[in-house]
């Protein structure tokens, strides 16, 4: 899907943007607005190297996500968990907090269903990374963020290097 991928690079918002936090409205409309909004998300996420991004990091608070890994392409509209197993602990990064990693942990395997392109619903299974990047772009959409499954120090410390690295603006 990547080669064929013409979408807008959209600025991507960082940490302190208050819209990092805000909860995502659910899609209604299924049109080529919500196909723009799928390509430009996957252009945004190549160009930065990212692994998923979701429409509130490029300031739109609609519940639209895509995740890209082990070369399979993943267009999340309206997701929601319906199974988990086990616990995984593992490194997360994310596009809003460029540069900062912390161990964070999650289900090891998880069904998700989810609406395409065309708003019909899809089931996808993912495990171990692809489990993790599945949910972290899902908290993206409740306006929850990976350092909110940190310790307080340990989120102080991210929030605190954050905040030097945009010079506290957004």
């Amino acid at each position: 899907m990547s080669n064929e991928i013409t979408g807008e690079v959209i600025e991507i918002r960082t940490y302190p943007d208050p819209v990092l936090k805000k909860v995502s409205e659910p899609v209604t409309v299924f049109d080529e607005g919500l196909e723009k909004l799928v390509k430009d998300l996957f252009a945004s996420m190549h160009v930065h190297d990212g692994v998923g991004l979701a429409a509130p990091q490029i300031g739109i608070l609609k519940k639209a996500a895509v995740v890209e890994y082990d070369g399979k392409s993943y267009v999340l509209i309206n997701p929601r968990v319906i199974d988990q197993k086990g616990l995984q602990e593992g490194e997360e990064g994310c596009l809003s907090f460029p540069g900062i990693y912390a161990h964070v942990t999650r289900p090891e395997w998880v069904r998700i269903e989810t609406q395409d392109l065309k708003g019909n619903t899809v089931t996808f299974e993912g495990e171990g990374y692809t489990a993790r990047a599945f949910l972290h772009e899902m908290d993206h959409l409740s306006g929850k963020l990976f350092i909110d499954y940190l310790s307080t120090l340990k989120r102080n410390t991210i929030k605190k290097k954050a905040a030097k690295h945009t010079g506290g603006h957004f």
